[in-house]
């Protein structure tokens, strides 16, 4: 009777070790996932531009964010799946300078070498509802001043200095412009290219 007991609580334990440990076995897979990305989600720069070509080619190994001199780079711990542990950067809280090293240490193909304006992580879009020098609520410039690639990617209005524009063929989405705006609402973001004209009153 007592050896019955016994192998009755053994059996027990050791299925309620199994139980309670299947889910941090398999935590890529069982992470919560999300059906849309959170705000300014960028991948690093030269990264595959099919997202789960990405993702998949990604082992989580984190050298890029070691590496990163600005530590811009940060791990995706929001999404679920394979998605688990993957590169991000989130330029409000601090964008990418193109400096080239992840791309150099990275291990596998999520990241390869690509020059500098092939790079395409994104396009800058400026909310001219918002902006101040738009709306004529001082003189700014911040954007252009900081911008790694000059006047290719982004530069003042013809007609007014001081209302910057993005020009759509040079921006690379690095989001130094988003990080160095002055303005608490925000009013430059990075998108993806092909919805450039998400807003009306959003331009290039």
């Amino acid at each position: 009777m007592e050896r019955r007991s016994f192998l009755q609580a053994f059996f027990f334990s050791a299925t309620a070790l199994v139980v309670a440990s299947l889910p941090y076995a398999v935590a890529r897979l069982l992470a919560p996932a999300y059906a849309s990305k959170y705000p300014n989600h960028l991948r690093p720069p030269g990264a595959l531009p099919d997202d789960e070509a990405f993702v998949e080619a990604c082992i989580g190994c984190g050298l890029c964010g070691e590496i990163c001199p600005v530590k811009c780079i940060q791990f995706d711990i929001r999404q679920g799946g394979n998605e688990l542990y993957t590169p991000f950067i989130d330029p409000v809280v601090k964008a990418c300078i193109l400096c080239d090293k992840c791309m150099e240490v990275c291990p596998t193909e999520a990241l390869t070498k690509t020059e500098r304006q092939d790079i395409k992580m994104g396009l800058a879009q400026i909310d001219r509802m918002t902006c101040y020098p738009w709306v004529d609520r001082g003189v700014c410039g911040a954007c252009v001043t900081i911008c790694p690639l000059g006047e290719k990617a982004i530069k003042f209005d013809f007609a007014n200095i001081y209302r910057p524009t993005i020009v759509d063929r040079g921006c690379v989405g690095c989001g130094l412009c988003v990080e160095v705006c002055p303005h608490p609402s925000l009013p430059i973001a990075i998108v993806e290219p092909e919805h450039g004209s998400i807003m009306s009153h959003r331009v290039y």
